[in-house]
């Protein structure tokens, strides 16, 4: 057991802070931080990013913390700035999967669900296709390596042990918020209102042909509208998402960025 204490101990902290930006990442990115990714394979993939970056940051001196409150609080920072990223784009996802609820709700679908092994609950049907959907379209034009090409521009703007947390960056999040209720509505919004006009009607039928069993003719025709729709309209709502991958990650890293400077 010599050779643990010939290690550098400034080494050794500025490895786990490299961990802990990464392991922010690895944690919440849609494509690694779901729970259909095992634990150990999201461990392992962290470890390895940090083996991989720890060499480039080798020559940088960071001031060994005196106290492990001292300590705790650098890991903290560093942990916010990989959980900041992996959000920003969680956060779109969140948007599209409120949209299949809302159609599900209007649609008088919402009693078809299924498990969602990421949220560890049952969902509609139409959140988990949107979700399904939205991953396909992210890892199709690259996003995971927008995300990780971001974080390692991280390590060049703020050095590991200089983090904060600033204050452009939750005004950034709270940007993406509403970009990603924005997109909902937009995604669901033809849905919304064919479905709505697809009621009327069969009010308007109801009131002339009271002996039509409308409640029958209703769940059946409002299928057909809702399945007809989506598939008219599912291109446009995915095409609108990737859109706003790459402007998410940039505004995340340009809070970072401004808050550090400032």
């Amino acid at each position: 057991m010599e050779w643990i204490e010939q290690l550098d101990a400034g080494k050794l902290v500025l490895f786990t802070l490299i961990l802990t930006r990464v392991s922010g990442v690895v944690m919440t990115v849609p494509v690694f931080g779901t729970t259909d990714v095992p634990v150990q394979v999201r461990a392992l993939l962290a470890v390895a990013m940090a083996l991989l970056v720890t060499p480039s940051q080798w020559g940088l001196s960071i001031p060994y913390p005196e106290t492990m409150v001292n300590y705790l609080v650098v890991v903290a920072s560093e942990l916010v700035v990989g959980l900041s990223l992996g959000l920003g784009v969680a956060i779109l996802f969140t948007g599209l999967e409120v949209a299949g609820q809302m159609i599900a709700q209007v649609s008088g679908l919402a009693i078809a669900e299924v498990f969602d092994p990421s949220q560890e609950t049952n969902v509609s049907v139409f959140s988990r296709l949107l979700f399904l959907v939205t991953l396909a379209i992210f890892v199709s034009i690259g996003g995971h390596r927008m995300v990780m090409g971001g974080l390692l521009s991280t390590f060049q703007n703020i050095p590991p042990g200089s983090a904060s947390l600033p204050r452009p960056l939750t005004e950034a999040l709270v940007s993406l918020v509403t970009q990603s209720f924005e997109l909902g509505i937009r995604a669901s919004a033809p849905m919304v209102v064919s479905l709505l006009l697809a009621n009327l009607i069969l009010g308007l039928i109801g009131r002339t042909l009271p002996q039509l069993n409308i409640l029958v003719i209703g769940l059946g025709m409002n299928s057909l509208v809702t399945f007809a729709v989506l598939s008219l309209s599912l291109g446009a709502a995915a095409w609108v998402f990737q859109g706003r991958i790459e402007p998410a990650v940039q505004a995340i890293l340009a809070a970072l960025r401004e808050g550090t400077s400032g």
